[in-house]
């Protein structure tokens, strides 16, 4: 039975660079990992929340990167509009990523309420843009959530703004749950999910008091793992890499 795959080069879909010193040191590194695609993360210090950072961004990631396609997108934030979401469409910016306040790295900018952005959905819809969720909600303790069930406790606001745009493309991040595959499997052409190369490999045993396998979101159970390596291996159209590659200092 056959072990590995080797293809010529891979498109990452879910990439952190971060900025200064370390943007410098790590965007060589794409090529080197066999990456010609990289779709990155805005989630800087400040964020990147217009197109014009965005463009001046991706300028410096291709000075360091001459031979890798960037792939450019927005952090969801009060500062985006509808006109803003068109002019990065005309500059060719590929989506808006949207994080809940505090659940990963540098999201203490992210949004508590989904709703009042719906004008901004409406012009992504309409012009084509991808909306990135990173698929948690906050950890809050009077209502029984945490790491361990924060996707899961997400995934009914993924399915209402679905029904709500069900022509915005949407694409799940990082998934970890069987229940996240079996949603996006069921809601159609136009929702997507990212995997990592951890998920595929890591249990909740694996992270739990080993500080060097944790990352957010966590691993889960066994049955998750299985069923992320089940829909990877059906090569299922909508289920794609996304490393979540992220440096850390």
């Amino acid at each position: 039975m056959s072990t590995s795959i080797t293809i010529p080069s891979a498109c990452d879909f879910h990439v952190h660079l971060r900025q200064g010193e370390m943007m410098r040191m790590v965007t060589p590194k794409v090529v080197e990992g066999g990456v010609s695609l990289a779709y990155v993360m805005p989630n800087l210090q400040p964020p990147i929340t217009n197109t014009d950072q965005a463009l001046a961004y991706k300028k410096e990631l291709e000075a360091l990167a001459p031979e890798v396609t960037f792939y450019m997108t927005l952090y969801l934030s009060p500062e985006l509009t509808p006109e803003e979401v068109r002019k990065a469409k005309k500059a060719g910016i590929a989506g808006v990523k949207s994080y809940p306040r505090g659940v990963t790295t540098n999201s203490d900018s992210g949004i508590e309420n989904y709703e009042i952005y719906y004008p901004v959905f409406k012009a992504m819809e309409e012009e084509g843009l991808v909306l990135n969720l990173h698929g948690e909600v906050p950890s809050d303790h009077n209502a029984d959530i945490c790491v361990m069930n924060a996707e899961i406790k997400f995934l009914p606001e993924l399915e209402k703004l679905h029904n709500a745009f069900p022509k915005l493309k949407i694409v799940l991040e990082h998934a970890t749950t069987s229940a996240a595959v079996e949603l996006v499997k069921r809601l159609g052409d136009t929702v997507a999910c990212s995997v990592t190369v951890h998920h595929l490999q890591l249990i909740v045993d694996d992270w739990a008091g080993q500080v060097h396998h944790f990352c957010k979101p966590v691993a889960k159970y066994p049955h998750d793992r299985d069923a992320l390596r089940q829909v990877v291996a059906q090569g299922h159209p909508r289920f794609f890499l996304g490393t979540d590659s992220a440096p850390h200092p």
